[in-house]
Order: C-alpha cells, then sequence, then structure tokens
C-alpha cells in the first residue's frame, strides 16, 4: 500500500458509564463528521488509513472496523457506514484504559501503510478504574512515535480532561478536546478531525 500522511485508530467507549443511546450518538455523529466535504477531502487530499477499536474492561475489546485505505469519497463514505452501523458487541463493563491503549499499539504496529503521522483518536467519558494503568502503556506509544489525542465527554467526571492530559494523551501535537454531553458529541468529532487532518497535511507538505 502506497505511503499515507494519517494512519488513525479510532477508540471508542463501550464501558457501563455509555448508555444505548449516548452510543448511537457517538456513532452517528463519528459518521456525520466523517460526511462532511472538508473532512472526507482532507483524509483523501494527503492519504489515510484508518480502523476503529470499542473498548470496555480488561479483556474487553473488539475491532470493529479493519484498516481501512481512505483514498477516495466513496471509501470515507463506506468507513462512516460502518461506524454508523457496527454493533456494540463488548461487554458494557468497567473502564480499562490501559488494555485498550495497549490493543491500539498493536494495531499500529500492523498498520498496512507507511504514514507520515500516526494517531490514536481516543474517546471515553471516564477515567480508567480497571486493568493496568495506561501511563506506561502512553508512554510506550509515544516512543513508537505515536500520537494519542483524546476527546472526553464530561456528563459524568467534569475533570476528565486533567486526567486524559496526565494518563492518557502524548506524543507530537497531542491535545484533548472536550464536550458537555453525548448531544454534543458530532461537533467536538469534526472539531477534532478537522484539528488531526491539519497537522498531517502540514507535516506531509514539510
Amino acid at each position: 500500500m502506497e505511503p499515507v500522511a494519517l494512519a488513525l485508530v479510532l477508540a471508542f467507549d463501550g464501558s457501563a458509564s455509555v448508555s444505548f443511546n449516548e452510543f448511537v450518538l457517538m456513532t452517528t455523529g463519528t459518521a456525520a463528521a466523517l460526511r462532511e466535504e472538508t473532512i472526507a477531502a482532507g483524509l483523501t487530499a494527503g492519504g489515510a488509513v484508518a480502523c476503529l477499536l470499542l473498548w470496555s474492561g480488561p479483556g474487553a475489546q473488539e475491532v470493529m472496523v479493519e484498516w481501512t485505505r481512505l483514498g477516495s469519497a466513496e471509501d470515507v463514505a463506506a468507513f462512516a457506514r460502518a461506524i454508523e452501523d457496527m454493533p456494540r458487541i463488548v461487554p458494557a463493563g468497567t473502564t480499562a484504559l490501559g488494555e485498550a491503549l495497549a490493543l491500539c499499539g498493536r494495531l499500529l504496529a500492523i498498520c498496512p501503510a507507511e504514514a507520515r503521522r500516526y494517531v490514536v483518536d481516543f474517546v471515553g467519558d471516564g477515567r480508567c478504574n480497571a486493568g493496568i494503568d495506561p501511563e506506561p502503556v502512553r508512554d510506550a506509544l509515544v516512543a513508537m512515535g505515536a500520537t494519542i489525542n483524546g476527546l472526553c465527554v464530561l456528563h459524568e467526571e467534569a475533570d476528565l480532561v486533567e486526567s486524559y492530559r496526565r494518563e492518557v494523551i502524548g506524543g507530537p501535537g497531542a491535545f484533548a478536546l472536550q464536550c458537555q454531553d453525548y448531544a454534543g458529541f458530532a461537533a467536538a468529532m469534526r472539531q477534532k478531525l478537522v484539528r488531526e487532518i491539519a497537522l498531517a497535511t502540514a507535516i506531509n507538505r514539510g
């Protein structure tokens, strides 16, 4: 596969704190953001590959959408549709950030294309409460050359962004965005993707 500007792992919280309706808002909001013309054009302009991981407690992670090349608007539309239609098959258990980050690292290790920027787009609404400590896993991913960004939904933990900054995000240009609740998820995901695409494009041009 030809080199790309961006390799993106979307890692979505499927733990018990996410209700059925909130899960739908997360998946449909992401699909809506991907369908926006500016985002689709940004992904395809420099080339991108992406996959999606759904995670919950220890041992409860599933790759819901395998690595997909986003080389055309049709590719992006198909990827959005796969996200929108995906079932919630992981048990709605605890919040094991460390295990989820570890699997993100394994996914990046088998990325099918060389990328100028490797990004984990980590989405959640709660801090780690089970499994291994996320900090050393985060540090290992950063050492691999990855960037981990966070999208924090604050409806249950108002200080979640601070927790993500300590334990989750890292790497070149890392950032954490927030939305107050899942009703604002689509707008927050759009903002996040725009920023990630812009960083990848800037590196690609450099």
